[in-house]
């Protein structure tokens, strides 16, 4: 490695996260790509998400990701490719990629990253694949080789990822298509029911971020553009807190149940070990207030929330990258020979 760049990689739905060794920092952008007609490569992240919920019907913007997978090669690689050059115009070598992936990811998907790290413009790179909660874990500071079980949740933009780890490995791990968008949307839809208004998810998630809080004690307002459901004309309103609280609450008690499921098939003894130390909860869709307190009431076990939110699994990824006892972890994947 005395040549090539080491970087470490979490391909979020929402924003991807890239970890630079040699330049000692995290770097990150929107994940999305803005493309004309199918082929033409219009934008690519921040900018790229400047035109979303904007751009006409043959302009598409989307992210590469879906739930937490590569959807579009092609695109994740744009996206990334995208990122790197920024940090690095200039690379004669290939890189060792660290990529974060899901735990329950079967050996094809996982030769994806590497057919993506080695497509058309990204050559020659060595791809080590890294579990998401075992990047959380190390993030965090849970003792991986010494658990006797440790529940991690990840609750990202599209999935949340539900995972028990014990004697340095994940167990058992389970993906819901449940997210922060999804919140977003139950969040038009209530706002569309309550003040007959329709509004993108961007502003749903200005609105989630700004004013949602489980347990609020105090009412808030902000005012919001949307186009009226009646007339069809633009108007502006004003939304409550509660609107948008009573939106948030239903599918975070959704994730509540499942995480409440889960325990319940978790042999005793490792559920014993996580009820001493504590549900572990971290993701970027963890700023909505109070949601560890919430979360502890609905299952009956503290919560541990990570401060460091949606940039927990890339800060995992750099202590691994940065210490080699960690590198155990981290797996080679190679493409198959035809």
């Amino acid at each position: 490695m005395l040549f090539r760049k080491v970087y470490g990689v979490d391909l979020g739905t929402s924003t991807i996260k890239v970890y630079s060794y040699q330049k000692d920092k995290v770097y990150q952008e929107r994940n999305m790509v803005a493309v004309k007609d199918k082929k033409r490569v219009l934008a690519v992240g921040d900018r790229a998400y400047e035109m979303f919920e904007k751009a006409p019907d043959e302009i598409e913007v989307a992210s590469p990701m879906a739930y937490g997978m590569i959807a579009d090669i092609v695109k994740a690689e744009v996206s990334l490719y995208s990122l790197i050059k920024k940090i690095h115009p200039y690379q004669w070598f290939g890189s060792v990629m660290y990529f974060a992936v899901p735990a329950d990811l079967t050996q094809i998907e996982k030769r994806a990253y590497n057919s993506m790290a080695n497509g058309g413009w990204l050559q020659n790179n060595r791809v080590r694949i890294v579990e998401k909660p075992i990047a959380d874990a190390i993030a965090m500071d849970i003792p991986i080789r010494k658990t006797k079980g440790s529940m991690v949740v990840n609750i990202g933009a599209q999935s949340t990822e539900i995972s028990v780890i014990a004697d340095g490995k994940v167990i058992i791990s389970k993906v819901l298509k449940l997210g922060g968008k999804q919140i977003d949307i139950e969040i038009c839809n209530e706002v569309n029911r309550v003040d007959r208004l329709m509004i993108g998810t961007r502003t749903a998630s200005r609105l989630k971020t700004s004013i949602g809080e489980l347990y609020s004690q105090k009412e808030q307002l902000r005012k919001v553009i949307g186009i009226d459901t009646l007339s069809g004309l633009p108007r502006e309103a004003v939304i409550s807190s509660e609107t948008v609280n009573g939106a948030i609450i239903r599918p975070i008690t959704t994730i509540g149940n499942e995480i409440k499921t889960f325990l319940e098939r978790t042999p005793p003894q490792i559920a014993y070990s996580i009820l001493k130390e504590g549900i572990y909860l971290a993701g970027g869709s963890t700023w909505i207030k109070n949601i560890d307190k919430f979360l502890a009431d609905h299952t009956g076990y503290g919560v541990c929330l990570s401060e460091m939110h949606e940039t927990c699994t890339i800060r995992g990824i750099e202590r691994m990258i940065k210490d080699k006892y960690l590198q155990e972890w981290a797996v080679p994947v190679k493409q198959r020979k035809m």
